[in-house]
């Protein structure tokens, strides 16, 4: 469309620069010419990995050059496809731009014959190609890169050693700027206590800390940063440590915290926390305050990592899936001195680190159970406690008004109480995850005489108790001199639909 401005358009001097430089420069050695009835048409395929240091403008203007000045003379760009913020780990089908791209090549009413690309680092990566290798031999497209000048041929083992390098080096490449950043970073926290990015942690806020370090980057407006605590949201952390310290649990901790209603983390910072719905503490949000060492002004680093790992058969067409991971304590990097103002006391958060909010029933200090606060309730997510009651341990769930009933959940259900054996002689719950089967969820006022199950599997039809709904009278066993715990677990609940 530039080509066809005529002198005494709006763009006279571009045309004038296009004129000449198509006069003045001569056609390679041993290429046709673009006129030919022979030309190809392509499909032009381009990235950029990040838009905050690059300009995609920019860089897309540089690939098509390149992949332009590889197919003069042998045919023409007709179509363009051009990923923007997608790292090269992506897999086309994860990538917007190369999934349209594979959709076209499937049609057999394409607008192009091949696919032709600026770089090879900027289109795949390790082994893509050789993985997509039969999808384009299977439709019939070519795929041109600048480093073979001309089209792939995958039965050419030269091709096939070439690509094979390649991979390896954009591979290499992204191993090496990732442990560059990474020993920069660790260096820069340990040993200067600054802040390298991310969200501030719940009690603090980002504030101005002069130019940046990188006299460069000071020129270009660049500022650092550091934490300091936030006036608003900082007594809620303290709070939450000296509940600590005082023996309360975490659980115990979010729900008061729900009850005074004090905004959760990510309903005090929106902005930065859009992946969650800032709707109420839970126990993870507690436990992971508690447990982050920057309240005491030390600057943290490397307490999370990525781990990238293939999804399973069904899902391969998203490619490779990512989750976040705690790191070991040993793997953290702590500043050597205080970098910002501390929330809390060294000792104070050492102490709370050592304090084991103690398995014990909730009515029974003596009673230790060893899998309190690790059995939920697979319906209605609650955690259940332990509790002593009637010479026996039980799992039942906690009161409804300390926590939330989420609101997928139909009609109010009953959860139906088990009884485990204790390892100390007793009976408590410290085997409920071997028992999961005894424990049903029923609608209010449901009968369950017809689902009740002795341990060996044997069924019969027991009599509903009228002042206890939802459980069965039932005559426990005298213990005997070979089993003294004899009906102490004697049976349980299941449900007949599994």
């Amino acid at each position: 469309m530039a080509d066809s401005v005529q002198p005494g358009g709006p763009d006279l001097l571009g045309w004038w620069i296009r004129q000449a430089h198509g006069a003045a420069r001569a056609p390679r050695m041993g290429r046709r010419s673009a006129s030919s009835t022979s030309a190809l048409r392509f499909a032009f395929y381009g990235r950029i990995s990040t838009t905050g240091f690059q300009d995609w403008m920019s860089s897309a203007r540089w690939q098509r050059d390149f992949a332009a000045d590889l197919i003069e003379g042998r045919g023409t760009i007709v179509a363009e496809f051009f990923d923007v913020g997608c790292s090269r780990r992506l897999e086309w089908s994860e990538r917007p731009q190369a999934a349209l791209l594979v959709e076209a090549i499937a049609d057999p009413q394409r607008p192009f014959d091949a696919i032709v690309v600026g770089e090879f680092e900027r289109a795949f990566y390790g082994d893509q190609f050789l993985r997509l290798a039969p999808l384009f031999d299977r439709y019939g497209v070519q795929v041109w890169l600048p480093e073979l000048d001309g089209p792939v041929n995958v039965d050419n083992e030269l091709h096939l050693s070439l690509l094979m390098l390649l991979g390896v080096h954009s591979r290499r490449e992204v191993l090496r700027s990732r442990f560059r950043a990474k020993a920069a970073m660790q260096a820069q926290v340990a040993l200067q206590g600054r802040h390298v990015g991310g969200r501030p942690p719940y009690g603090y806020r980002l504030v101005d800390a002069g130019p940046h370090p990188n006299a460069r980057h000071a020129r270009w407006g660049r500022r650092a940063h550091r934490l300091e605590p936030d006036p608003v949201t900082a007594p809620h952390v303290q709070w939450i440590f000296a509940q600590r310290l005082s023996g309360r649990s975490v659980a115990g901790i979010a729900r008061e915290l729900n009850e005074l209603g004090v905004r959760c983390p990510s309903g005090v910072d929106p902005v930065r926390n859009p992946h969650r719905s800032g709707a109420a503490w839970t126990l993870r949000t507690v436990a992971a305050i508690l447990a982050n060492p920057r309240y005491t002004g030390r600057q943290a680093w490397n307490r999370q990592r990525t781990d990238h790992a293939p999804l399973s058969g069904a899902d391969d067409v998203l490619g490779r899936s990512e989750a976040r991971r705690w790191n070991a304590i040993q793997q953290w990097v702590i500043s050597e001195d205080v970098a910002h103002p501390p929330i809390v006391s060294e000792e104070n958060f050492v102490a709370v680190q050592q304090i084991n909010a103690g398995p014990k029933g909730a009515n029974s200090p003596q009673t230790r159970y060893s899998l309190t606060g690790l059995i939920r309730c697979h319906l209605c997510g609650r955690v259940l406690d332990g509790h002593w009651a009637h010479g026996r341990g039980r799992v039942p769930l906690p009161a409804r008004s300390t926590q939330q009933q989420p609101s997928w959940l139909g009609p109010a259900t009953q959860c139906l109480r088990a009884r485990a054996q204790s390892r100390h002689g007793g009976s408590s719950p410290t085997r409920p995850a071997r028992r999961a089967q005894h424990r049903i969820h029923l609608p209010a006022g449901a009968p369950v005489r017809d689902h009740v199950q002795t341990r060996r599997g044997r069924h019969s039809r027991r009599r509903e108790s009228p002042s206890r709904p939802g459980r069965c009278e039932r005559p426990t066993p005298a213990p005997t001199s070979k089993n003294p715990h004899r009906g102490r677990l004697a049976w349980g609940l299941t449900c007949p639909s599994t």
